[in-house]
């Protein structure tokens, strides 16, 4: 978004948190307002875990006349999503975080807004008719799908997709959200450890930041790889959000279909093991 405003002249705002990571939805309709074009928001943040209200923040968008998108990469594979229900004229998500392959993702979008977009890629598959004077190309989808496709990870993606859909979303968000509210209580038991957003499981998600007192996130993560723990460290690009709380990074833990408490009280332990081995322990 930098880059298209640095390239259009357009301001780019920006929804404040409060300190549970929650949106400031206090100036909504100043924030979004006449002027606006395009309201983007993530429906789950990646860092935070916050569910945001992002039917809210679309039916505000289209009050304006803006085009609203929302990037549901964290909440897709997570929970049922239903287009309608959110209200976004394009919704993306990623084909990795839903067990599927890397190098792929996925587009929703109104049938209006596709067809009023350019293709961003030129090539095999995608045009109309060619002649040496012009072009013109095929409708959407199939103007956005230049050259030799990604067949592997598209075939990959599909049985992803249909291998959730045999669980049943329902029954993962359900899956997630216990496991959410026992990482919740066990990471708040530990001295020293903050958890960075919402505190309960309510609009929440099951992607939970941490720091740990005198501890940098790295040596957390360190300490947990070598138990086997896999968890993520880092600003889980999102750096302005780091800021805001005052830290250099988190640890992340991502509990998922494939974990159970056990995996989320052996990281724990693990927590506790780096506190211990760094002499930071309370």
């Amino acid at each position: 978004w930098q880059e298209l405003c640095a390239k259009t002249g357009a301001t780019l705002r920006w929804f404040s948190v409060d300190d549970e990571g929650r949106l400031d939805m206090s100036n909504l309709e100043t924030l979004i307002d006449s002027t606006t074009k395009v309201v983007s928001v993530v429906h789950q943040s990646n860092i935070l875990g916050t569910v945001n209200p992002v039917r809210v923040i679309m039916d505000r968008a289209h009050e304006v006349g803006a085009v609203g998108i929302v990037d549901g990469c964290q909440s897709v594979p997570h929970m049922p999503v239903d287009v309608a229900e959110v209200g976004a004229d394009l919704l993306m998500w990623s084909g990795h975080k839903m067990l599927g392959p890397t190098g792929i993702g996925c587009l929703y979008g109104t049938s209006e807004i596709l067809d009023a977009m350019p293709p961003f890629l030129t090539g095999g598959s995608m045009i109309e008719m060619v002649s040496i004077e012009s072009s013109t190309f095929a409708p959407a989808p199939q103007k956005f799908e230049a050259g030799t496709p990604m067949v592997a990870q598209a075939v990959g993606l599909g049985a992803a997709v249909r291998y959730l859909e045999d669980i049943g979303m329902s029954r993962v968000a359900e899956h997630e959200a216990a496991l959410t509210t026992h990482s919740l209580s066990v990471l708040r038991a530990i001295p020293g450890v903050r958890i960075i957003g919402p505190s309960t499981s309510v609009d929440r998600g099951s992607a939970i930041s941490f720091v740990v007192d005198g501890l940098h996130p790295h040596d957390v993560g360190q300490v947990l790889d070598n138990l086997g723990i896999a968890v993520r460290v880092g600003h889980h690009c999102a750096w302005p959000t780091c800021r805001r709380f005052g830290i250099p990074a988190t640890t992340r833990i991502s509990p998922y279909i494939y974990n159970d408490e056990s995996d989320i009280d052996r990281a724990a332990a693990g927590i506790i093991a780096a506190q211990e081995f760094f002499g930071v322990a309370s």
